[in-house]
């Protein structure tokens, strides 16, 4: 039992250096020229819907009638919004600001859970959940980087998609409880793919289909890798070690993408964004303890 969890803690850090790394990646394939972000999108929803469905034949599932409108909002805030704000976000920021402000996704659904589940005020909570909005308010309105007001926009455009990822979240957590992850995953894919086709088929005369090897790789590491491996590889880390545990990996993720982007040369890290991402941390720490009692 002890090898399957070490496993699963291995499996987990895989998915989380493989998002730090897709940050860079489906980057330079949109900067490039080479394909939009909504039809990059597209893609990715394509190519991940195909591999789910395959996948799902070996754990064949039918889903209650009662349940497709549960899919439905999934699907929108999971995959449509959720990836369509993602990617539009990360051509207009730089890598650092959007995986930081990523971090803020337990705090967001903290203050949904709030709203929505009525969830209790703790002071903890309240505290944390201030810290963490400041931290993140202030990423979004350092425009040191050399993308200026589109830095801006694209900040807010990643906290949208940090807000649709938050009631995604909560829509599927009675799913998940209901049926197995391969088949919520399949058909919230499914009905994200129908949202996304419009946006995609929309800017795909914009794609230039003189791509070198090296773009291609990338697209297919974001399809492959990005999306579907990385969930599979969280639902065997589910499996073994608590969701808490899993959550909490997501910490790695900024100083991962920080390390890869500074190394690499892309982007360059100021004491703002350092100050503002202890803020956030802190933050999300105060909001995590005694969730789960």
């Amino acid at each position: 039992m002890r090898q399957k969890i070490f496993y699963a803690h291995l499996a987990i850090l895989g998915a989380n250096i493989i998002y730090a790394v897709n940050y860079g990646f489906a980057k330079d394939v949109m900067n490039g020229g080479y394909v939009p972000p909504f039809t990059f999108i597209l893609f990715r929803a394509i190519g991940a819907t195909l591999l789910f469905w395959i996948t799902s034949y070996f754990f064949f599932e039918k889903i209650s009638k009662s349940d497709l409108f549960k899919f439905i909002l999934c699907g929108l805030f999971g995959v449509t919004a959720n990836q369509l704000m993602f990617f539009k976000g990360l051509e207009l920021t730089s890598t650092i600001h959007a995986s930081i402000i990523m971090v803020t996704s337990p705090i967001i659904v903290s203050i949904l859970s709030l709203i929505i589940l009525k969830e209790k005020l703790q002071f903890s909570k309240v505290f944390g959940i201030i810290l963490g909005l400041i931290g993140a308010v202030n990423i979004i309105s350092d425009n040191n980087s050399s993308f200026g007001n589109s830095g801006l926009s694209g900040d807010i455009f990643i906290f949208l998609n940090a807000i649709c990822f938050g009631l995604y979240l909560i829509i599927v957590k009675p799913l998940m409880s209901k049926y197995s992850p391969i088949t919520v995953v399949k058909w919230v894919f499914t009905f994200g793919l129908l949202g996304v086709l419009p946006f995609g088929i929309y800017e795909i005369n914009e794609v230039n289909w003189e791509m070198n090897n090296d773009i291609i790789l990338k697209i297919g590491f974001v399809i492959f890798f990005t999306t579907y491996l990385c969930y599979l590889f969280n639902i065997y880390g589910v499996k073994y070690v608590s969701p808490t545990i899993v959550s909490t990996y997501i910490y790695l993720q900024p100083v991962l993408t920080s390390f890869i982007a500074v190394f690499s040369g892309r982007e360059e890290l100021n004491l703002t964004v350092i100050i503002c991402s202890a803020f956030i941390f802190l933050g999300v720490y105060l909001v995590s303890i005694n969730t789960n009692k």
